[in-house]
């Protein structure tokens, strides 16, 4: 029996298509014209196949030269370096028996690079990771470039990687994409007990030994991180708009269940081609219900941030218009189903194991807060999702997921949420719109009413924090830190000494043109404020001492100073050319700092990244 769709997901979907008719229109005609029912490299020249299946032996090379079996791409994240990544060494192995079984050839088209978030938090290195993004979409591009795939497999799992890929694989939307992750390491040192060390660290009451001790506790094996962080929000997210083989996302490396997901990604690949029997490209996945999709899905969870960033860029990419407020009003609707840290106490396995993705999916489908009627990659229809992957016999089969949660302190109905609402929420006032995650925000601390102290870099926070400055109410401002000033790096390094100041009684809140993650936690953070300052906003004209109120119940934030006295200020600390940001490769990326789009278009430097109406809104306060 057909559940009729929530009133608001049906508006905000509908309003989505009715923006987007002409973009998406446009973007489906070019994929439509880059077609073909032939394998693609069957309109090569000689000379250019020949170069194709040089470096092929045996049947693969025939496989190649004959041109009449549909090849797949693999493109991967794979390094050693990497926990999340580095069981991908084995995969393209696995998937070009699986692929030469089904009666393709599969070749490994390419890699991309995969920074890590957790090295480099802290880090000049930090200031790349957002563009990485958009270098892993550029990368996966020329990987796909030589015309000699009819499917891609995407092999990658955190932070900026996905998305990348996704944007990447998009430009080639006529080939039908599968989204592969490693799955998560297994838990380690709970959570709440790592955030303790933390603490005691940043306040001084705890030695670097004990730190590296609780951390190594907590990463301690190949696999995802098992926070809920935006490497697993990126997994959460892709299964529910159907870009993974149903419940691949949180199946742990080393297992022969993730040997078999991975090998049937291979054998699905080949099925969904143009020469196969179920051609589904993702341009078809990637549609303005699964994009609403993947939205409620990040909210149901209380996922990460970055998302509000990702999900835009990865929308455009297909020709779909997704706004703030779009997230906005969603979020009014959806329940927070899950409390995973750091918005709980239990981690991803913790989630899987009280009935996960499938469970989610089963809750928010019955009650019409999911598009059941979507094109996915293992064939249509959301509904499939509902089952969980098993070995019968070491058969790869599926069956029923759990219809009542196994936890309810992870995992809860639709008709017992932890919250009424997603916990994402947009922030606007005269210090422009941004972002704030409440989900782990205790309602005491919600607004917070408190002078403010301005800084330009994380270094002079954690300075003034250790000198005992922040011993007050306080409102700390971060700025420069957006994406044509530094770009955007996160700032989750901050979180244990704001909860310090937190813990000694005191009303503390954060505003920044930043980035605070997945990781985000209880701290109010209004984040990806927009303009940012490098660009003119008002963020910029804040002084210290000024009051701000930052009320995440209205979604307002505000510096209280009169108008008039507002404008007559200019910027003081924004620097004067690129050279303040170089070493460590920074000075690589100038090009990206400086054609960069807002953060509420995606941090995107990817198509029309103005129009006249964002130029208007950045020039009002210059």
């Amino acid at each position: 029996m057909s559940v009729p769709l929530n009133p608001v997901v049906a508006e905000v979907t509908d309003r989505i298509a009715a923006r987007s008719a002409a973009s998406r229109s446009a973007y489906l005609a070019r994929m439509a014209a880059a077609a073909s029912p032939r394998p693609m490299r069957a309109g090569l020249g000689c000379s250019n196949l020949a170069h194709g299946f040089a470096a092929c032996a045996g049947p693969d090379r025939v496989a190649v030269k004959g041109v009449a079996t549909p090849g797949v791409a693999i493109v991967s994240a794979y390094n050693d370096m990497l926990s999340a990544h580095q069981p991908l060494h084995e995969f393209p192995a696995w998937i070009k028996d699986a692929v030469r079984e089904a009666g393709g050839v599969a070749q490994f088209a390419g890699g991309v690079p995969a920074m890590c978030d957790g090295i480099t938090q802290g880090r000049a290195g930090m200031e790349l990771s957002l563009f990485s993004r958009e270098v892993i979409a550029m990368a996966t591009g020329v990987a796909l470039a030589h015309d000699m795939f009819d499917a891609t497999l995407l092999l990658g799992v955190c932070d900026k990687i996905v998305p990348g890929l996704l944007i990447g694989a998009l430009a080639f939307g006529q080939l039908p994409a599968i989204l592969v992750p490693a799955g998560p390491m297994a838990s380690g040192l709970p959570n709440s007990e790592k955030a303790r060390v933390r603490q005691a660290f940043a306040e001084g009451n705890a030695t670097r030994d004990d730190l590296l001790a609780a951390e190594s506790a907590s990463y301690h094996s190949p696999g995802t991180c098992t926070f809920y962080g935006t490497a697993n929000s990126n997994q959460l997210v892709v299964e529910v708009m159907g870009l993974h083989l149903p419940g691949a996302s949180f199946i742990p490396p080393g297992t022969p269940l993730r040997k078999a997901l991975t090998e049937a990604a291979g054998r699905r690949a080949v099925q969904i081609t143009a020469q196969g029997e179920e051609y589904t490209p993702i341009s078809q996945v990637v549609d303005e219900r699964a994009v609403v999709n993947g939205v409620i899905a990040l909210l149901a969870t209380g996922g990460s941030t970055n998302h509000t960033l990702h999900l835009v860029a990865i929308a455009a990419a297909a020709g779909i218009q997704l706004t703030w407020d779009d997230f906005s009003d969603l979020s009014a609707v959806v329940p927070l189903l899950a409390r995973v840290y750091p918005n709980g106490s239990a981690d991803i396995n913790h989630f899987a194991a009280a009935g996960g993705i499938q469970f989610l999916i089963g809750e928010l489908l019955d009650a019409g807060l999911l598009h059941e009627n979507v094109s996915t990659v293992a064939g249509p229809g959301l509904s499939r999702y509902r089952q969980e992957p098993v070995l019968d016999n070491g058969i790869l089969t599926w069956r029923d997921g759990l219809t009542r949660s196994a936890d309810p302190d992870v995992l809860r109905p639709v008709s017992e949420p932890f919250a009424a609402d997603g916990g994402l929420r947009m922030l606007s006032g005269n210090l422009g719109r941004a972002v704030i995650k409440v989900s782990a925000v205790a309602e005491q601390h919600r607004v917070v009413a408190a002078p403010a102290r301005v800084f330009t870099t994380q270094e002079d926070v954690n300075a003034a924090f250790q000198a005992g400055e922040l011993n007050q109410d306080v409102v700390v401002v971060l700025r420069q830190q957006g994406p044509r000033a530094n770009g955007m790096p996160e700032l989750h390094g901050l979180t244990p000494a704001l909860s310090a100041v937190m813990s000694r009684g005191f009303k503390v809140a954060l505003v920044t043109d930043g980035r605070m993650s997945g990781a985000s936690g209880k701290i109010p953070a209004a984040i990806h404020c927009t303009p940012e300052a490098a660009a003119g906003g008002p963020i910029a004209l804040v002084r210290d001492g000024d009051p701000i109120r930052l009320d995440a119940e209205t979604g307002r934030v505000d510096v209280l100073v009169e108008p008039d006295v507002l404008a007559a200020r200019v910027p003081v600390d924004a620097p004067h050319d690129d050279t303040a940001w170089t070493g460590t490769g920074r000075e690589l990326f100038a090009a990206l700092r400086r054609s960069v789009g807002p953060a509420d278009h995606g941090a995107s430097v990817f198509g029309p990244a103005f129009t006249d109406a964002d130029l208007d809104e950045l020039e009002f306060s210059a």
